[in-house]
């Protein structure tokens, strides 16, 4: 038997319990003067929390997670399943792994007499307090704060010992089988505070769009009753805020004065108030302070505010009275070194990047994120849905009605919104995440709606069954990869009751985010649709070192670039750490790399996103619109460039219109465009005109394009000559190392392996295709006409070639015949390769950055120019990538600018990177590949669209590349 009534306890399977010994939250702000107490403690990893601590210690960073920190419990990623077998409320009855964290503190001599606090900002996922020896309290929620107070266990000007027992697996995990790594430790910062007896207990700001400002205080003495003559005063921006003398009264009247908890409000309007929205995050600077009767200030918090509305009327989601389009990414507190542990610069590093791609919203999916993230969202503006700590994936229909997790579930929410309620960032409540719908639910939603009533609420298991219920926990229809065409329906159905906003919808996972702009454009088009969150911002890779499989940890910054591991290191994922219970790559599904280098997917969300477009070309001149909300274009400042097929990039400088949200302008041309040549685009280049809090002046914001003139039909010559080929009927070129034959297959991306089109791909022999030579015939002008089948396991796909000596070089019309069988395939198209030391690919058509049929939108016409390296996107698992679409015609050349050229009939999709699709199908990371020396090049005919079928919906059937006859014709000249 223990002698530790924490431990007697056994609080890790006790869901009934939430805390012991713990503070209220409050949303009272006084860090300044708190002794940290983050940097190295001492520390013993134990097999279970009730075995004896003993042994050598070693030492651990806090805040840090110790599965990132060198000890022999590693990081383990799962989605829904849970890591261990045992059934809720159960933990692991033999291997718990409970981390000891211990150092001494000097409490402060000038602390005498005051109230003396421990908050440890968040502990995985049971945390157990003990002060030199003496039990002190217990707290649940690995992402909130808790609050203990010392006072009776410290002496000021001495030292005392503080031991956090923190026990990885409980009740609660049950209850936090978020998809995410698995971590274990003090994720958030440790310190001490003091504070006067008597304090403010709790602050509610409520700033309206109107100018009122109404600040609720809870006062409380340590030593019980309030003292006689106690008062509370504000400052605005400077300005002064009294007391409000009406509710004073009111409370008297009603009987609803108490001698130990005191109730006050500040009170003013402010006339011509600077309201808050994403797009004009204004702040004020609230100071509120609590007055002995003598004057002396007894305690201060100070507020950043922002006045603004949020409202619901019928099916719309309003902020300050307008409708507002979300344009939201679901985020994780997350880092490829320290896992859960994230710095205030980190964070802010996360929404500056996404600031500059167009996001205006964030999810803090699953759980409240570290407290610094809503100030920093309140300073760059963005609209935050606040999600409580609440997913129970592997066990949702059980857990959601058990009476034994309704405190946890009230807790959860309740401790939220306490501490985040005075954000202006946000706008929702949301009360976790795939845990079914119950009555703990309700529970929960009834607290928040009675708190704080300011704001909706959102649950996504709630609507689920019915997207125009009026009777469940939820304010806001927001169901998760719903079908496009659902959603649409329903907004025309007549029967939608509330705002429909998808929690989450395309699904980032390796080279995905198909259609992404035909969600938007149904969404701005369709009247009760607002939006959604793309999920998710991050891949969680960890860097890992190859020899021995560990962790780098703090020490690997500098060990990744550009979305790169250095050599010897790699991205692990789920597996990559020997668990044996993991779920893979599922992990990597962010739109962004660990390393927080963009993919290709946010230059896409950042032309859907962008401010002003070119609506049309008129003969009057161009058509531009603001499509902002509440800010006019001053803030930006634009170039014209004029790209032409057959020439050079033209600028000329551009005056943006003085518009007002949702008004439009017509421009003049900037250039005299020639009647005659090939295509011609006019690029709108959008940049910030001054210095933002996000961004210097002269970042991109946007890049709106418009043709002006079609192209011209492409003429080849013939000439008189030869063409060579050898006995199989392929082309013999100097430059070319592989000659041009058919292909079908990609290497599977993670919707293609995950939405069943790979096992289908593989099934019909698409990745094995037997090639055998049916005709060779020579014609006239020394044309070549070769036949060819390609035999899968199920069907066969007649291939002709017919290559023929044109000015300069060879044109190949090429046709490929597929038969019913193949209703679905990866592509049609043409796959050479060439000799070394073609490394600089030149083209004219989309770009630079990646792009595919159904993901194209980001990536403007224009002249590009990037060396082959660095073409190739380096998704965590390998596959198929650095495809450019709509290109018209591209160079690959040597450093002495030799090499060759190729035109194409029509602009196609093409890819040119250092890896066959076989050797990135035969690897699962990019330190075991190789690249090739020559280039392997790609023209397609018909390339299928990327969809995002690892979890959500496919492509749409416009991008589907079906059965019958394909054509392409292409011409191949030397430099």
């Amino acid at each position: 038997m223990t002698s530790d009534p924490l431990l007697a306890l056994r609080p890790w399977e006790a869901p009934e319990v939430t805390s012991w010994g713990r503070l209220p939250m409050n949303a009272v702000d006084r860090r300044p003067g708190a002794l940290p107490l983050d940097g190295d403690w001492r520390f013993q990893l134990l097999s279970a929390p009730d075995a004896p601590v003993g042994g050598a210690w070693s030492t651990a960073r806090v805040p840090g997670v110790w599965t990132m920190q060198d000890t022999d419990d590693l990081p383990q990623y799962t989605n829904v399943r849970m890591p261990y077998a045992e059934f809720p409320p159960l933990s692991p009855a033999y291997r718990n792994p409970t981390g000891v964290y211990e150092r001494t503190v000097d409490v402060p001599a000038e602390w005498a007499g005051r109230r003396i606090v421990l908050q440890v900002g968040a502990a995985e996922s049971v945390l157990l307090v003990h002060v030199d020896g003496r039990p002190v309290g217990v707290s649940k929620d690995s992402h909130l704060a808790a609050d203990f107070d010392l006072t009776p266990h410290v002496r000021p000007g001495e030292r005392a010992t503080v031991r956090l027992t923190v026990v990885k697996w409980s009740d609660a995990s049950h209850i936090e089988d978020q998809d995410q790594w698995w971590h274990g430790g003090i994720t958030r910062s440790v310190l001490l505070y003091a504070t006067d007896p008597l304090h403010l207990a709790d602050v509610t700001v409520r700033a309206a769009f109107s100018g009122e400002l109404r600040v609720d205080c809870r006062v409380r003495d340590t030593g019980g009753a309030l003292p006689e003559g106690w008062y509370v005063t504000g400052e605005l921006d400077g300005g002064l805020i009294a007391q409000d003398t009406e509710f004073d009264r009111a409370n008297v009247e009603d009987d609803r004065v108490s001698e130990f908890l005191g109730e006050v409000r500040l009170h003013t309007v402010v006339s011509d108030v600077r309201t808050w929205n994403a797009e004009t995050p204004e702040l004020y600077d609230l100071t509120v302070r609590l007055h002995r009767a003598d004057g002396t200030v007894a305690d201060t918090s100070c507020h950043r505010v922002g006045f603004r509305d949020v409202e619901i009327v019928g099916r719309n989601l309003l902020v300050n009275g307008e409708r507002v389009f979300i344009r939201g990414v679901n985020r994780h507190d997350f880092h490829p070194l320290t896992g859960r542990a994230v710095s205030y610069d980190d964070m802010r590093a996360d929404l500056v990047l996404l600031k500059r791609f167009g996001f205006n919203a964030i999810r803090t999916a699953h759980y409240p994120n570290d407290p610094g993230l809503l100030d920093i969202a309140d300073d760059l503006g963005f609209y935050v849905v606040d999600e409580a700590n609440i997913e129970s994936h592997d066990h949702a229909h059980e857990i959601a009605d058990d009476p034994r997790y309704l405190n946890a579930f009230v807790d959860r929410v309740s401790r939220m919104v306490l501490r985040d309620k005075n954000h202006p960032s946000v706008i929702i409540w949301s009360l976790g995440n795939e845990s079914d719908y119950g009555a703990n639910h309700d529970a929960a939603a009834g607290w928040a709606r009675r708190h704080d009533p300011s704001r909706p609420i959102q649950y996504e298991g709630a609507a689920k069954l019915d997207w125009a219920a009026t009777d469940d926990a939820s304010d806001i229809a927001c169901p998760m990869y719903a079908p496009l065409e659902d959603c649409v329906a329903h907004a025309l159905s007549g029967e939608q009751t509330r705002p429909l906003i998808q929690c989450e919808y395309s699904h980032a996972m390796g080279n995905s985010n198909g259609t992404l702009a035909d969600h938007w454009a149904a969404i701005e088009s369709t009247p009760g649709l607002q939006g959604g969150f793309i999920w998710e911002f991050w891949d969680h890779g960890i860097l890992q070192r190859v020899n021995d499989g560990r962790p780098v940890g703090r020490g690997g910054a500098g060990l990744y670039d550009n979305g790169v591991a250095a050599p010897g290191h790699r991205w692990a994922y789920g597996g990559d750490f020997g668990e044996t219970i993991h779920d893979g790559a599922f992990i990597a599904d962010g739109v962004v790399f660990p390393d927080r280098t963009p993919k290709p997917v946010m230059y896409e969300h950042r032309e859907i996103a962008a401010p002003v477009r070119i609506e049309c070309f008129k003969h009057e001149g161009i058509v531009l619109g603001n499509h902002q909300h509440f800010r006019g274009l001053d803030w930006l400042a634009g170039e014209w460039e004029l790209s032409l097929a057959e020439g050079d990039t033209l600028t000329a400088p551009a005056e943006l219109p003085d518009l007002r949200p949702g008004e439009t302008a017509v421009v003049p041309l900037p250039f005299e465009v020639p009647r005659d040549g090939g295509e011609a685009w006019l690029t709108l280049r959008v940049t910030t005109a001054r210095d933002e809090a996000w961004a210097p002046r002269g970042t991109v914001v946007c890049l709106p394009q418009v043709r002006l003139r079609e192209a011209s039909p492409l003429r080849w010559e013939n000439r008189s000559g030869t063409v060579e080929v050898d006995a199989d009927g392929l082309l013999v070129h100097p430059l070319l190392s592989a000659a041009p034959t058919l292909s079908l297959w990609r290497a599977p991306t993670d919707n293609d392996e995950l939405g069943g089109m790979a096992l289908r791909w593989r099934a019909w022999g698409l990745d094995a295709l037997v090639r055998k030579a049916v005709s060779v015939r020579e014609e006239s002008g020394g044309r070549v006409s070769v036949v060819a089948e390609y035999a899968g396991t199920v069907g066969v796909v007649r291939h002709r070639q017919v290559l023929t000596p044109v000015e300069g070089g060879i044109r190949i019309d090429e046709e490929a015949e597929l038969p019913e069988q193949f209703d679905d395939v990866a592509r049609v198209g043409s796959v050479f390769e060439t000799v070394p030391g073609l490394d600089l690919l030149e083209w004219f058509g989309q770009g630079p950055w990646e792009s595919y049929p159904d993901r194209s939108g980001g990536a403007p016409v224009g002249h590009h120019r990037v060396p082959v390296d660095e073409l190739f996107t380096p998704y965590l698992r390998p596959q198929e990538s650095g495809g450019r679409h709509g290109v018209r015609h591209f160079t690959l050349s040597a450093p002495d600018a030799t090499g060759l050229a190729i035109a194409l009939d029509e602009p196609r999709q093409v890819s040119v990177t250092h890896y066959r699709s076989e050797d990135l199908t035969a690897v699962t990371h990019h330190d075991q590949l190789t690249p090739r020396a020559g280039c392997v090049v790609h023209l397609d005919a018909a390339h299928r669209g990327l969809g995002t079928a690892s979890c959500g919906p496919d492509t749409f059937p416009s991008h589907l590349v079906t059965p019958g006859v394909h054509r392409w014709s292409w011409t191949l000249r030397v430099l």
